[in-house]
């Protein structure tokens, strides 16, 4: 992989935090020459759920044979894993050859210190879908809505998947106020699919008919049911699919496939042409890195993302349904900025040894303050420790999970194959 010096600065600005507004996409884009203007897009957000919908939406346009780009955030491994072209990772040399084009067009017009790490991973996701011309792109909100960098784009539909307790410091201490901020992304007239309930519901409801934007709602206006652990039905605006296989543990999933689903009937009314046994196909077929990833068998090695309280509640019901009956060590390394003493209150419903770790980023909490809520747990001053001593505490018939954040997820995902 060629070094460039423009990758280098674009990844350190990512530890500069995080600064909402539309201004400095904007400015991007004029100067690119609007790509996201391009091609249809499906706009996701969310406190939870988003990514997979994300997912779960262009595996099955792609699986059409639709041209489809997805963006994504944050990543496991790798920035490229936020770009994709047909369920592809953009070549990180292309990735480079893009940067730098956008890099010398803001600088000629004088912009280099008026955008954020998102606003430029933002603009080069539109950027290469136009160069790859994508006939359609499902963008995953980063953070929010209304401010989100991705906010900028008219698209098809809208998707807010669910609203709860997360990023408070930016997006308010009362849902109400959370939910007003993702309901930011309904467009004037465009129709908006949610799953949200109670007052967050409220909020979207005013919004979409401030907006004059149709509304769809999971429990009134289609649903789900669980058939077994990987097998739904669904029952939608006009479409009737019993016995729906999905590629993806956790009965969360189910709610995520019937968001994406309805999103799907929405597209047909617009004239996308889609087909039953191309939608199971996509389904079956879906993939998606550190939620509920099963990465070892002999110990049972699940990674799982939940980053939030409402997250690990879905990992709980995932483990309690389907576990209940095997020793569990849960390795947890969660960010300061998150909700912890409720997340480690989940954890310890079910699992027998908690191991606490501190992934390798700024942000992460310090095992000691962790140690307060969970004093009975094992202690690790790394991910790759947490690891060696879940090993050497398991035996192959016990499940190790490893959760409190993507960032603990990815790197013990990196050092699996070395340990085990």
């Amino acid at each position: 992989m060629r070094d460039s010096p423009v990758v280098r600065h674009i990844l350190s600005m990512e530890k500069k935090g995080m600064v909402f507004g539309l201004d400095g996409i904007r400015s991007i884009l004029e100067a690119i020459g609007n790509p996201q203007n391009g091609y249809k897009t499906l706009h996701v957000g969310g406190t939870n759920g988003k990514g997979s919908v994300t997912k779960i939406l262009s595996t099955i346009l792609t699986q059409h044979g639709l041209t489809t780009g997805r963006y994504t955030s944050p990543h496991l491994h790798s920035i490229t894993e936020r770009f994709s072209v047909n369920e592809k990772d953009i070549d990180y040399e292309e990735f480079v050859e893009i940067s730098e084009y956008i890099w010398k067009k803001i600088e000629e017009k004088g912009l280099l210190d008026s955008f954020t790490f998102f606003d430029f991973t933002t603009a080069l996701a539109f950027e290469y879908f136009k160069k790859k011309s994508v006939e359609i792109a499902v963008i995953e909100v980063g953070l929010g809505g209304r401010l989100d960098s991705t906010n900028v784009i008219f698209p098809l539909v809208s998707v807010i998947t669910n609203v709860s307790y997360d990023h408070m410091d930016y997006l308010g201490k009362t849902i109400s106020s959370i939910a007003r901020e993702k309901a930011g992304i309904i467009k004037e007239e465009t129709p908006c699919v949610t799953g949200t309930k109670g007052v967050a519901l409220k909020v979207i409801k005013d919004v979409a008919k401030q907006k004059n934007a149709p509304l769809y709602i999971l429990g009134r206006d289609f649903s789900f049911q669980r058939k077994n652990e990987k097998v739904m039905e669904y029952k939608g605006l006009r479409w009737h699919l019993p016995n729906l296989y999905i590629n993806l543990l956790g009965d969360h999933q189910f709610f995520n496939t019937a968001l994406a689903l309805c999103v799907l009937e929405i597209l047909e009314e617009k004239g996308f042409k889609l087909e039953e046994p191309k939608i199971r196909e996509g389904l079956s077929k879906v993939q998606w890195m550190g939620r509920l990833e099963v990465v070892k068998e002999r110990p049972m090695i699940i990674l799982d993302g939940a980053h939030n309280v409402h997250g690990l509640s879905a990992l709980s019901q995932y483990v309690l349904k389907n576990l209940s009956e095997k020793k569990i060590i849960c390795i947890f390394g969660v960010m300061k900025d998150k909700e912890f003493r409720k997340m480690a209150k989940e954890i310890s419903l079910w699992a027998q040894e908690i191991i606490l770790t501190r992934p390798s980023v700024e942000r992460a909490l310090e095992v000691p303050k962790l140690k307060e809520c969970l004093p009975y747990a094992h202690t690790t001053d790394s991910v790759k420790e947490a690891l060696i001593y879940a090993k050497s505490v398991a035996d192959d018939k016990d499940v190790i999970i490893v959760t409190g954040s993507l960032f603990t997820v990815a790197e013990a995902r990196s050092l699996i194959d070395e340990i085990f």
